[in-house]
């Protein structure tokens, strides 16, 4: 036994080529049973899609480049967890096309960041972050309040993202516009049926200008939901103890 593994060692391109079968076949074992299950996640109670404002204000933190400086992925670290709040859960990003974990942050995680702080907080941060945060170096973002949403392309947007298997349905996708607009005008008519769409969803004037649907409203209703669709003391006391 022990010549032959000094003959094989002897042959480099034998030992290679040993090497890449012993590699592929370890690979093919961990792989192929992932193709015959439904989900890799498990899925937790709570967790739902982007409403279309929430998706539209998405699409403005990764283009404003935010994801650059906030990671939204707490790490199982007593720091990390004392600081920000329970551990990430891989269901929270089921729905993120791109997700936006990472670990290098210039600031705060904002992975629970949903409901920590009111929509003024918000708007006073993004209008001029140094009268909030003094030691920030995040630059402002006061245009947003100056720029309407785009409402042209949210249907296709919602249609997108259903082709990579959000569960969006067919009178979501129709509705996509009306229902951004909904979701910022409380009073307006056709609050009630988004309610009916979303019906854990939060509708407020978020912007504080009730006249119209500004990119600011977009992007504090997004930062206002992440985190907030898990019930973590209901998640605890369910869970088993190995991992609580």
């Amino acid at each position: 036994m022990w010549s032959f593994h000094r003959w094989f060692e002897r042959h480099s391109l034998i030992l290679l080529i040993g090497i890449l079968v012993v590699v592929s076949i370890g690979g093919l074992v961990q792989i192929t049973p992932l193709f015959f299950i439904e989900s890799t996640i498990e899925r937790v109670e709570g967790v739902r899609p982007y409403t279309p404002l929430e998706l539209a204000g998405r699409q403005i933190y990764i283009r404003e480049g935010c994801y650059v400086c906030h990671s939204q992925m707490i790490r199982p670290l007593r720091d990390e967890v004392e600081r920000y709040g329970h551990y990430s859960l891989a269901a929270e990003s089921m729905y993120d096309h791109p997700f936006q974990w990472g670990s290098k942050r210039s600031g705060p995680d904002l992975a629970r960041v949903g409901g920590r702080y009111s929509d003024e907080w918000h708007r006073a941060h993004l209008e001029d972050p140094r009268a909030v945060v003094p030691e920030s170096v995040m630059p402002p973002y006061a245009f947003l309040a100056r720029k309407p949403l785009d409402l042209a392309q949210m249907g296709e947007h919602l249609r997108v993202n259903r082709v990579l298997r959000v569960p969006y349905t067919d009178a979501q996708l129709v509705n996509a516009a009306a229902d951004a607009r909904a979701q910022a005008e409380p009073l307006g008519e056709d609050a009630y049926d988004f309610s009916k769409r979303y019906p854990t969803a939060d509708i407020r004037d978020f912007d504080g200008d009730p006249r119209r649907v500004t990119e600011m409203d977009a992007l504090i209703a997004y930062l206002q939901m992440l985190g907030t669709g898990v019930d973590f003391e209901a998640f605890q006391a369910e869970a088993p103890d190995n991992q609580r």
